[in-house]
């Protein structure tokens, strides 16, 4: 909402300031004697009490500086008598206005929503002002379009959302010189044909509205940019849109659309066209084909319903579409079917008949961790975990899912797959990649039962049935990688699969000082049923590169095997016969497993393959720690592959500063590390990821590992800055903490779990004990929230303050804080953003400091302003908290040892939450 509003002041500053013939007055400062609220060419009254009162009074005293004011912002939540009596003192005493904003919105209801000005009409003397170029009327409550505004000729920006309209006049047409217009939220059922006269108009907003048809004129705005339709009720549009060429962007979603002109397809400068959520079952090729065409939710390639019903069956009911706002939730599924779309981007397609009887669908998004993510030797997680129950539920029809993912770095023969879990063991599911835009892909596939749900980039994988008769598998990747199965190797028919895992040869050379050392791919056989094949299977694979089976050395040419879970390869080049080809090498196994060529004069090949093997999976990548220029005691941690550092620090030494990054030290996807805060330095909160004051990590190589903690000492600051660090080990956080005297011995093992060291210095506290400009909160302790929902404590809601950002206004207000009191917090701590989002925060906590629902109420404020990322860091803190109470409950006897702990599971649970 914040964002916005900002976004409006932008449109208003550069519409009046556009090169419109000025008035010629002299710029005149505000003397002493002039009130705040008028500043040079500025009156700004929209959020002073009795706004209107204090421009009478102005007009009254006929103040000299008012015929200066080009900018004037009044509230429109006054009496409408009073309002109307104002606004015609307006073209007499401010004749050189330019920008009038007459906006309502300020004030919030019960629920938190803005509530509508009392503005019903505009005076007609206000078609005088000749000079306006910039006119606001939104969240009010208009339902016809005031006659004066048409004959303001020189308007170039008019707003009108949020207001009662269910028409525009035909004398709209005469704003020749419009060049945006928005109509948002109202009640329009029908556009005049006037509108395409306005030939100068770029942007057009008419979303949320109740239109079923537009007028053909429409297709005369030449110079028209940006048109939005979305949710409204349109069935069709008129050719005559194919004309609009300089149109860059046409919102269209959310309507119900049967057909779109084919012509679209081919407007000269159109970058984006929406068509989600309509009723589109064909479409011509070329909008099909096309990059910037958007689709999703539409019945593509269906039949009608209309077409497959005889005369006289009731038509079947349009499927409903939901759209869910949290990361923790349920929702209804019908006989009707659904579409579903979840705030983290995952999307449902629930088809009519997919179930017999109505049921309610539980889901969560989980942070990944090694307990929820199963992934092979060379895989790669690309999302978080999605869980969907109750688990095993069957549906008559297949469910369709979307799941978003990071775009994968290009690698060869790797394929991105939906990996998901059933009855204790993990499978992958058919994948199709759907592109919506550039860096946005989404994985979909069919469910056919809910469960556990990721993605996972790995390598390409072959697969075929083996029928007793036999048959041949070839790989997609490396045509040279081939298995036969003679017949009678099984009696019943079986799946096996095939894995291909190339490794360069200047890899194996660095780590073996070998220039003539060569590897052939590595290949992974899988099957289901009885370990062992009835007859010898034939396994064929290329000879490693530069070597010819004509010119090798045979004492220089291994068959190695590794069959997990064993730590070493085996050499069984003397236990089977190898067939050599000038390309190939062909050898007879009786069971499935890991296979590799290796041409080398080292004679002990299986701790080298070993190495070369962990090479392969290994990323080199390095660590930072940053802390917040404007706040010291927010740090930055941070796992970033090698390749990714120096863009990355780019973008954060804006905001932050640090030691330079550690050494490149190498991780395996998925493996566990924690960071530990020495020297003095600890962190400040009680976070769920925070075990004995160390930080847990898990490295995912595409996933954003990085965590920004508080710190905080015992050291006296007043006296001297402190001067610590932070040291990374891997693996777990031990039970037994190491100290740091014998951390420092460890890291000198060849095996040593410490990784890299990295300093953090807290300044000397200076003229903190005043109230001026930089000042600390100093704020009674606290803790927001009741037995029922959970508590947080001073050092969560300071957590909390440092991850909203520039978020925090639209937070504000979703917590229910009047406007003016936000303009007031932006100006006592201007240049100081986290002063503001501190103060904004504990103000608010020490109102609700007793109030039941207060954490509640915290929780859906976040989600309404999109930052269900820190909505779940207070949820994991509340879990954390009912942990630790149950507990002390059980120390002290209170309870029984089999309780079952709160949030453990999707059963309730009547204990209180307390962090």
């Amino acid at each position: 909402m914040a964002a916005a509003a900002e976004g409006l002041e932008s449109r208003e500053a550069a519409a009046a300031s556009k090169d419109a013939p000025r008035p010629a007055v002299e710029s005149v400062d505000a003397g002493p004697g002039a009130p705040p609220f008028l500043a040079g060419n500025r009156l700004n009254l929209d959020l002073y009490p009795k706004g209107c009162h204090q421009l009478l009074h102005l007009c009254a005293q006929h103040h000299q500086q008012l015929l200066q004011v080009e900018f004037l912002r009044l509230s429109t939540h006054e009496d409408p008598q009073l309002l109307e009596a104002t606004l015609a003192q307006v073209p007499g005493n401010l004749p050189h206005l330019r920008s009038l904003v007459l906006k309502g919105g300020q004030n919030r209801g019960a629920l938190g929503a803005c509530l509508q000005g009392t503005l019903t009409t505009l005076p007609t003397g206000l078609s005088t002002l000749a000079h306006l170029v910039h006119l606001d009327l939104s969240f009010n409550k208009l339902e016809t379009l005031p006659a004066c505004v048409p004959q303001l000729r020189s308007l170039d920006s008019l707003l009108l959302s949020h207001n009662r309209l269910s028409e525009l006049p035909e004398t709209l047409g005469a704003l020749h010189v419009l060049t945006f217009l928005t109509v948002t939220h109202n009640c329009l059922q029908k556009l005049p044909p006037a509108l395409g006269a306005l030939s100068a108009l770029q942007q057009l907003d008419l979303s949320e509205n109740l239109l079923d048809t537009l007028p053909p004129e429409i297709g005369g705005l030449s110079n028209l940019t940006e048109l939005n339709l979305a949710s409204n009720r349109l069935q069709s549009l008129p050719v005559s849109l194919v004309g609009l060429r300089s149109l860059r962007l046409l919102v269209l979603h959310s309507n119900f659309l049967t057909s779109v002109p084919a012509g679209l397809a081919h407007l000269p400068l159109l970058t984006r066209l929406d068509l989600r959520d309509n009723q589109l079952r064909h479409l011509p090729p070329e909008l099909l084909d096309a990059p910037f065409v958007r689709l999703q939710g539409n019945p593509l390639g269906e039949a009608s319903p209309d077409s497959l019903s005889p005369p006289g069956t009731p038509q079947v009911l349009e499927m409903p579409k939901l759209f869910l706002t949290s990361d923790l939730d349920s929702f209804p599924v019908t006989p009707q079917g659904c579409s579903v779309t979840l705030a983290c981007g995952v999307r449902l397609r629930f088809p009519a008949g997919a179930t017999t009887t109505p049921i309610t669908v539980h889901y969560r998004l989980w942070l990944p961790e090694p307990a929820l993510v199963s992934l092979g030797p060379h895989d790669s997680l690309l999302s978080g975990v999605l869980e969907l129950w109750p688990h095993g539920v069957a549906f008559q029809q297949d469910v369709s899912l979307w799941l978003l993912f990071v775009p994968p770095r290009a690698r060869r023969c790797h394929e991105v797959v939906v990996r998901t879990r059933r009855d204790n063991s993990w499978s992958d599911l058919e994948t199709h990649l759907e592109e919506e835009a550039p860096k946005r892909l989404w994985a979909r596939c069919q469910v056919p039962h809910f469960s556990w749900f990721l993605v996972v980039l790995r390598p390409v994988s072959n697969a075929c049935l083996v029928p007793p008769e036999g048959t041949l598998l070839c790989s997609s990747g490396h045509p040279g990688v081939k298995v036969t199965f003679p017949p009678g190797a099984t009696e019943e028919p079986r799946h096996v699969s095939m894995q291909v895992v190339h490794m360069a040869s200047r890899e194996l050379r660095a780590l073996l000082g070998e220039p003539e050392a060569a590897v052939s791919p590595l290949l992974c056989l899988s099957q289901s049923g009885p370990p062992s094949f009835l007859q010898p299977v034939t396994v064929q694979l290329p000879l490693p590169p530069g070597v010819t089976g004509f010119s090798l050395d045979h004492s220089r040419l291994h068959l190695l095997y590794w069959a997990p879970p064993a730590a070493t390869w085996d050499d069984i080049t003397a236990q089977v016969v190898l067939e050599l080809t000038h390309l190939y090498a062909r050898f007879q196994v009786t069971h499935f497993s890991w296979y590799w060529l290796w041409y080398t004069t080292k004679t002990c090949v299986g701790g080298l393959a070993r190495k070369a093997w962990e090479r392969l999976r290994l990323h080199q990548v390095n660590l930072i720690a940053l802390q917040r220029r404007r706040d010291p005691e927010q740090v930055l941690l941070q796992c970033l592959p090698r390749n990714k550092v120096d863009a990355t620090l780019r973008r954060l030494l804006e905001r932050y500063r640090g030691p330079e990054p550690s050494d490149t030290v190498e991780m395996f996807e998925g493996e566990k590390f924690f960071a530990a805060f020495e020297r003095g330095i600890d962190v400040d909160a009680d976070r769920p990821d925070c075990v004995e004051g160390r930080v847990c990590f898990v490295f995912y190589s595409h996933l954003k590992n990085v965590k920004e903690v508080y710190i905080t000492t015992a050291l006296d600051r007043e006296a001297q800055a402190v001067r610590g660090q932070v040291s990374f080990y891997r693996g777990s956080v031990p039970v037994e903490v190491p100290q740091e005297a014998e951390a420092a011995r460890q890291r000198k093992g060849a095996d040593a779990l410490w990784m890299a060291t990295l300093p953090i210095k807290l300044p000397r506290l200076q003229g903190l004990k005043g109230h001026g400009k930089g000042a600390r909160l100093s704020l009674a302790p606290l803790n927001l929230g009741d037995a029922e929902t959970g508590f947080l404590t001073q050092s969560n809601l300071l957590s909390v303050a440092g991850r909203l950002g520039p978020d925090w206004p639209a937070v504000a207000l979703h917590l229910g804080m009047p406007y003016r009191e936000l303009q007031r917090i932006r100006h006592e701590f201007r240049d100081d953003l986290d002063g503001q989002i501190r103060h904004m925060l504990f103000s608010w906590a020490e109102r609700q400091a007793g109030q039941p629902g207060a954490v509640e109420l915290l929780l859906q404020a976040l989600e309404q302003s999109d930052r269900q990322d820190v909505a779940e860091e207070v949820r994991a803190i509340l879990e954390l908290g009912r942990h630790k109470y149950q507990d002390s409950i059980r120390r002290t006897g209170l309870a029984a040892e089999d309780s079952a702990l709160p949030g453990t599971s999707a059963s309730q649970s009547t204990e209180p939450a307390q962090a």
